[in-house]
């Protein structure tokens, strides 16, 4: 099973200053209107809902070039890769050698980084509501309309005119938090960072 609940998603993009009186739904299209190419490092951490206690740590990179491509590499404290290439997502747990593929359109509930992508038209899919300002962040909640999403909500948070961070609740009371930094926005990224061959000899499982 893939390590850590995918969740994250997209961050810190530079944008326009938005205006105040901008809705919920308006503030975030307008941030993703205007998003292009970027790279970040993150870390992200688990939290269990019910006591707060805090679980693993995980460090890595981030990469996105919208419409519809990211990469997300994992590297502290385990090794793992999520990288939508082909018209899939694909899962690659370095250690455990296992591969998993999904159509983009199977994947939403488990890579919440589809919906900052281009690839989801958040207001058919969400109720977007307004959660206020807190640790200097206006945050924006995403909840999903299909019951048989694969978590609860996800929250957005920007610092001005930037994307800092994101919290994703699962089902299963798990609350991943990611915070970014050492964001380079514009800059032209390499095609074959978007691209993904299973590497020889791993397992693969591929859903239809």
């Amino acid at each position: 099973m893939i390590r850590g609940f995918i969740l994250i998603l997209l961050l810190g993009l530079h944008l326009g200053r938005v205006e105040a009186d901008a809705t919920p739904l308006q503030r975030l299209q307008n941030f993703l209107q205007r998003a292009g190419t970027l790279q970040a490092e993150f870390t992200q951490t688990r939290i269990a809902e019910k006591d707060q206690q805090t679980g693993q740590k995980a460090t890595g990179r981030f990469y996105l070039q919208r419409p519809g491509r990211f990469r997300w590499d994992y590297l502290q404290p385990y090794r793992q890769q999520i990288v939508s290439s082909g018209g899939k997502v694909w899962f690659y747990d370095v250690d455990l050698e296992q591969v998993t593929a999904r159509r983009l359109n199977q994947a939403v509930g488990s890579t919440p980084a589809l919906l900052l992508s281009g690839e989801i038209e958040l207001a058919r899919n969400f109720n977007v509501e307004q959660q206020g300002e807190s640790e200097g962040l206006y945050w924006i909640r995403l909840v999903p309309r299909s019951e048989e999403s694969g978590f609860r909500y996800v929250t957005i948070g920007l610092d001005g005119d930037r994307l800092a961070g994101m919290e994703l609740s699962d089902q299963f009371g798990q609350l991943t938090r990611i915070y970014f930094s050492q964001v380079v926005i514009g800059q032209r990224l390499p095609p074959d960072l978007f691209e993904f061959k299973p590497p020889k000899g791993v397992d693969l499982f591929e859903e239809r």
